[in-house]
């Protein structure tokens, strides 16, 4: 896609204004991303704490990918409400099932990084929900 300087222009591409649309729709998004990389390399500090040696790269690799996913699924959840207990419910619950398939598909062997995953979801989707809404789309009810 091409950037341009008009919004009526005929040429394809996304208009500066266009951009500016697109990343405050997706700001969500963009933090829940962002959360589960940073999170993500934390993951990868206690992996290497707790298996030393034991674990390969692809494994390390995994596991900050699959925080990285986290952050990307629970960033593209629209909020249904702005309290603080109704995001951690969804992000324990987002956080189970993303981090359940690393789990499995490890054939069991980090129980920590299972259940750290439900807290990672957690926190992810407080900060999205605190941060990623729009001004212009907030409502009267507070974060509680």
């Amino acid at each position: 896609m091409f950037l341009t300087n008009s919004t009526n222009s005929r040429e394809p591409g996304v208009s500066a204004r266009g951009v500016q649309g697109w990343f405050s729709m997706n700001k969500r998004a963009v933090i829940g991303l962002l959360s589960g990389a940073v999170l993500g390399v934390f993951c990868i500090f206690g992996v290497k704490f707790r298996m030393g040696d034991q674990v390969t790269g692809l494994f390390v690799f995994a596991t900050w990918f699959n925080r990285l996913v986290m952050g990307m699924m629970i960033g593209f959840y629209s909020p249904i409400s702005s309290k603080i207990t109704q995001s951690a419910l969804r992000g324990a619950l987002l956080g189970l099932i993303v981090s359940f398939s690393l789990y499995v598909a490890t054939d069991f062997i980090d129980l920590p990084g299972f259940i750290a995953g439900i807290f990672y979801g957690i926190i992810i989707d407080i900060i999205c929900t605190k941060y990623g809404i729009s001004k212009k789309n907030t409502t009267s009810e507070s974060l509680r």
